[in-house]
């Protein structure tokens, strides 16, 4: 379980995260949502400890997360593995060094440098690309893939660490709705295969409520709705994006079928 009390980021007089308190069960698949700069982005980089916290807790099995430092840190940020919007992967390098990236927590400096991969570990980023339809490409330059392989394989990158939960940047923000599909059922099939934890930002309200088991609502810094899809009328959507909300819900939509239904 995941918690987080009194959570806040300061810069000079601005709070962008103000005050955050949450608490996220073992296997949800969350969505934050909300306009932006409304702080979700800032969330999961303080839960991963790329930003630090100004001021809160942050808490996974009781382990304090925000004390973290040197290595223990570093094992955290094994099992707490991100997922950016930019991919965030080596163009010049080919696929499979590229997640093997995701090892490199339980591999030593010197052969991680040297790229002295072991065979396990090379077995089981092949075995990530396979799940994924990747295999075939592992040769290949990543900067030679499009978007949406890109994102295929940082979700591998971020697999093969073996994570107990994965945060998720607006990962679909530059795909095209076919590449979108893809990577959020990816996600989709991570959380409910392996059971990680997955909370992922995103703009979309429809993807939102048909990917997601609960909905977080952020508006300038601080979590005004907490509750199911279902719960998230259009009046909802209204207060979280203002003239943005018809661009990013449909107020005549009917809920979605969950998309995990075919993924059983």
């Amino acid at each position: 379980m995941l918690e987080i009390s009194g959570l806040s980021k300061i810069y000079g007089t601005r709070r962008v995260v103000d005050s955050v308190d949450l608490t996220i069960q073992r296997g949800e698949f969350i969505g934050v949502i909300g306009r932006s700069g409304a702080g979700k982005s800032t969330l999961l980089r303080m839960l991963n400890r790329l930003t630090e916290p100004s001021e809160g807790k942050i808490l996974w099995q009781g382990q304090a997360v925000s004390e973290l430092d040197g290595y223990e840190l570093r094992l955290w940020r094994r099992r707490c593995a991100m997922i950016f919007q930019q991919f965030n992967l080596v163009g010049r390098l080919d696929v499979l060094t590229n997640v093997l990236m995701g090892r490199l927590a339980m591999t030593s400096s010197w052969r991680s440098m040297l790229r002295l991969w072991g065979e396990n570990d090379r077995a089981i980023a092949l075995a990530a690309l396979d799940q994924f339809d990747m295999a075939t490409l592992a040769a290949q330059r990543a900067d030679q893939l499009s978007g949406g392989q890109q994102q295929r394989v940082a979700i591998c990158r971020a697999l093969v660490q073996e994570p107990d939960l994965i945060l998720a940047d607006e990962p679909i923000a530059s795909l095209d709705p076919r590449n979108t599909k893809i990577v959020m059922d990816s996600l989709l099939r991570i959380n409910r295969h392996f059971g990680i934890t997955v909370i992922c930002n995103l703009h979309s309200l429809d993807l939102a409520r048909t990917y997601c088991d609960r909905l977080v609502g952020m508006a300038n810094g601080q979590i005004v709705f907490n509750d199911v899809p279902s719960a998230l009328t259009s009046e909802i959507a209204q207060a979280l994006y203002d003239i943005e909300a018809g661009d990013v819900m449909d107020a005549s939509s009917t809920m979605p079928i969950k998309a995990a239904s075919s993924l059983a």
